[in-house]
């Protein structure tokens, strides 16, 4: 597992439907060890409210108790802020991950918009050459989400649609989240035991001296 001494992972969390993938990537990063840098739209906000119950009237009461007492150190920017760390270059993070990404968030940073925080940081990521993983969550897509997301493709974009696989068996709601939240970890080259990868089951089986034949 990554240590405390690894660069930070700069979280972005937008107005789309699934906060919660969001969430849990920032609380397994935090148990993980990795510092993180999070940044919520005023949309993402909203989200958090209505999606999982989060009172807005005291947002730092909120986010400890979401995110406290964790291996990793987490620093909230305002979107508005432009001139936070992230902002710059020069402030070295091991790359960002915009979840839930809304289609509105991937079009600005497919033209190259830096109308707030999250964009801006996204665009200092590209220009620095770090992985950026985008995770959308919109259905059904029309043209220009789909353009957009191959003009970012090509640069080098991850793009993790959020779209929970069922062939690990999932029974609960948690678990397909999990699944979820692993693939984008998986691309973030850390470590994490969310999920049943493909295979295991088959190892596990045939290591069983007691398998029937």
């Amino acid at each position: 597992m990554p240590g405390t001494g690894s660069k930070p992972w700069i979280v972005g969390m937008t107005g789309a439907s699934g906060a919660v993938y969001g969430v849990r990537l920032c609380q397994v990063l935090l148990d993980s060890g990795v510092d993180v840098h999070l940044v919520v739209t005023d949309a993402g906000w909203r989200v958090l409210k209505d999606e999982m119950g989060w009172s807005l009237s005291d947002r730092q009461a909120a986010l400890e108790e979401h995110f406290g007492g964790r291996g990793g150190k987490l620093r909230v920017h305002a979107v508005k802020d432009i001139g936070a760390s992230i902002a710059s270059g020069s402030f070295r993070t091991a790359g960002m991950v915009i979840v839930p990404c809304s289609m509105g968030t991937l079009s600005a940073i497919a033209r190259g918009a830096s109308d707030n925080l999250l964009e801006r940081a996204a665009d200092v990521i590209l220009k620095e050459g770090r992985p950026l993983l985008l995770v959308p969550r919109e259905t059904p897509l029309h043209a220009i989400h789909l353009e957009n997301m191959l003009i970012l493709a090509r640069m080098g974009v991850k793009i993790v649609p959020a779209m929970p696989g069922f062939y690990h068996l999932p029974s609960t709601l948690q678990e397909a989240v999990d699944f979820m939240v692993g693939k984008v970890l998986d691309l973030m080259d850390i470590e994490h035991d969310l999920y049943t990868r493909w295979g295991e089951h088959e190892h596990e089986r045939a290591s069983d001296p007691n398998r029937p034949d």
